[in-house]
This record gives structure tokens, C-alpha cells and sequence, in this order.
């Protein structure tokens, strides 16, 4: 509640004879997936960042939907994934990650969420690049080694997965595409793989670094440093 102080409450009721503005509350939505059976599932973390309550809603085989809160197991804000844990186990078949250093550019892939609040959403691209490190979701600096896709991600894709024509996930959507322009991102499954079980004890994922910053090898620099 942005109107807690006193100084506020004056303002409003001297000048426009109000009462402050009541708490307001934000919902947010995104997009998560089913990795094992005993209720553990992934997403990005700017989804669930700052989230007071999540809830996860699971589309059962009869058409229905079945709603249960979750908790946040491990975050790993530096390359925008999240782990959560639903209340309840054994409440549908856990997504098969598959082989991201497999993928090649031009493989079809879909991305699968919840556009707009849309449900059930899949749209499909090609993989048009690998290694993207230069992107920053929700304006984020982080550790990141997107897949570029030209499937159609939009507010309400993150966090769900991005899969090859095998049905095998091969990365987390991250990054919308910007003003239509038909790029997305997403987080090589590969990458979270390695995360998973520090994640789960640990709460966080953290990796060593030596603050050494890689660039291209221009043709100024290779003069400046006479070399070939």
C-alpha cells in the first residue's frame, strides 16, 4: 500500500476531501510445467517474483481444471528460472525434458502457455538461432544462453516449455517478442538440468565466476596486440 504514511492520508483528505486509496493487490500470470510426478514443476522466476500466494491450475483429462496452491523451492534469478512444489502429488504426467545441445538451427518447435490468458496455446517457429547472450528478459542482467525461435511468444508464455516435434522439452520460454516482431527466447533445457537438485536442497542455484569478460577478436584489437 503505497499511501501508508500520514503525510499521504493529509494530502488526499485536504485537497480532494478523500479517503486514501484502499491495498492493492496484483495478479500475475505465466506459464509452468510438470517435470516429476511428486509435484515439481518449473517456471520462469519473474513469474513468481515477489509473489505473496501462487496458484497452480492443472487441466485434467475430462476437460476439467483443477486449481492448488504451490510453493517456491529455489530460485535462480541470474538466468530467470524458478522451482515450485504443488500441495498435491500425482496431479498429471510429468513433461520428458529432452537434449538441448541437439537442437539445431532451422528444427521445428512449438511453444506451449497461456498468450494473453489464453489456455491450451501452442504456436509453432523454427529454431533460428542458438547462444543468444545479449538479451535481457524483463530488463534483467543475467547468465543467460537463449535459443532464438520465431514461434509466436507472448505476456503469459513465460515460463512454459518450448518442445521439439518429439514432444521432448527443450527449453523454458523467457523472453517475449518485441512489438510483433516475431523473435522469442528461450532458457536451453540443458542448462536448467544442471540447477534442478541445487535448487530443490539448496533454495538457489549460484556458480562460480573469475570476472573475466569474452569478446570477439576485431581486426583493431588483433593489431593493438600484433597478432595474426
Amino acid at each position: 500500500n503505497p499511501y501508508q504514511g500520514r503525510g499521504d492520508y493529509e494530502f488526499f483528505h485536504r485537497f480532494f476531501g478523500l479517503e486514501p486509496p484502499r491495498e492493492f493487490r496484483n495478479r500475475g500470470l505465466g506459464t509452468g510445467f510438470l517435470i516429476r510426478e511428486d509435484g515439481l514443476l518449473l517456471t520462469n522466476y519473474h513469474v513468481v517474483e515477489n509473489a505473496e500466494t501462487i496458484e497452480v491450475t492443472f487441466s485434467l483429462l475430462n476437460g476439467r481444471e483443477k486449481k492448488m496452491s504451490a510453493k517456491l523451492l529455489g530460485t535462480a534469478p541470474e538466468y530467470d528460472v524458478a522451482l515450485l512444489q504443488v500441495a498435491e502429488k500425482g496431479s498429471g504426467a510429468p513433461a520428458f525434458l529432452g537434449d538441448s545441445d541437439q537442437v539445431q538451427i532451422g528444427d521445428w518447435v512449438m511453444a506451449v502457455g497461456n498468450p494473453f490468458g489464453l489456455s491450451h496455446s501452442v504456436s509453432v517457429g523454427i529454431i533460428s538461432a542458438k547462444e543468444r547472450r545479449d538479451i535481457m528478459p524483463s530488463g534483467r542482467r543475467g547468465l543467460y544462453d537463449f535459443l532464438q525461435t520465431d514461434a509466436s511468444i507472448n505476456p503469459g508464455n513465460s515460463g512454459g516449455p518450448l518442445v521439439n516435434m518429439s514432444g521432448e522439452v527443450i527449453g523454458i520460454n523467457s523472453a517475449i517478442n518485441a512489438a510483433g516482431s516475431g523473435i522469442g527466447f528461450a532458457i536451453p533445457i540443458n542448462m536448467v538440468k544442471g540447477m534442478l537438485n541445487d535448487l530443490k536442497v539448496k533454495g538457489k542455484f549460484t556458480r562460480s565466476w573469475i570476472g573475466i569478460r569474452i569478446q570477439p577478436l576485431t581486426e583493431d584489437l588483433a593489431q593493438s596486440y600484433n597478432l595474426d
